[in-house]
């Protein structure tokens, strides 16, 4: 058995079709099947999921798959806002020496304050690796106000030490590229979830799927819009674009959720 990890920037690591798990390993055959004893049981690679399959019929059933697709949803709101976090501080990092030198020790003292943020967020979300949805709904409440701090502590380093057009410009090219990556990335999953489904529930999920891609290309447009007129917008009203973008992001993906738990 091959073991393989996927990791992007955050440290968040795809396990399987249905969710995305932090710092656990995918395992999955190599090409084939193979057969053990004489029930003829199958282990098959699907997308990067062990599936035991009896007779053609998968054993683990659609509540299984339901379980893990809830949790997917919980996860998809961690990594777009630790995504989010990792772009403000490239853009903040990346531009701190040129803060003037009576300020910097300040900005650098900030900055410091903002990665501690972003750790202490990430280490949270790691800590929920094999979470189940409840222990994922409390984790949540936590988050969400460490997410507005981190957001409200952003806002007070660019009023301070980033007053640079430039640097504001970069910051928001950065963030939106975030949150685009984000909706990609939940809506293909969404997609390859909606495969597992039994026939007789297709339809719905189907429609969950369209939605959730509609939803993304209407945000990408928003944002493509914005980052072409970004010149000539204060601070505040990029950060708004982003709030309203990244709250369609969450009304999408609660939508996606509820339409998966009918559905199961």
């Amino acid at each position: 058995m091959a073991l393989r990890s996927y990791h992007n920037f955050t440290g968040i690591e795809a396990c399987c079709v249905h969710c995305v798990q932090i710092f656990v390993h995918e395992a999955a055959f190599e090409l084939g099947h193979s057969e053990i004893g004489v029930d003829t049981y199958q282990e098959e690679k699907a997308g990067g999921m062990l599936v035991e399959r009896k007779g053609g019929r998968s054993v683990y059933g659609d509540e299984q798959m339901q379980t893990q697709s809830n949790v997917h949803f919980y996860v998809n709101w961690a990594k777009e806002r630790l995504d989010e976090m990792e772009a403000v501080l490239t853009s903040l990092e990346g531009k701190v020496g040129e803060v003037q030198a009576d300020a910097r020790n300040k900005a650098n003292k900030a900055l410091a304050d903002l990665q501690k943020a972003r750790d202490i967020f990430r280490d949270t979300v790691r800590k929920q690796a094999e979470a189940n949805e409840a222990t994922w709904n409390s984790a949540k409440a936590k988050l969400e106000p460490e997410w507005n701090a981190f957001e409200a502590e952003v806002q007070k380093y660019v009023e301070s030490f980033g007053k640079q057009v430039e640097q504001q410009q970069a910051t928001f090219k950065l963030q939106s590229a975030a949150q685009l990556k984000a909706w990609r990335e939940a809506a293909d999953k969404l997609g390859s979830d909606s495969k597992q489904f039994a026939t007789e529930r297709q339809a719905e999920i189907d429609a969950a799927v369209k939605r959730m891609q509609a939803d993304a290309a209407a945000a990408e447009e928003k944002l493509r819009k914005h980052l072409d007129q970004m010149g000539a917008q204060s601070w505040s009203a990029l950060m708004d674009v982003l709030t309203e973008t990244r709250a369609a992001f969450d009304r999408a993906n609660q939508a996606a959720r509820e339409a998966f738990k009918r559905a199961a």
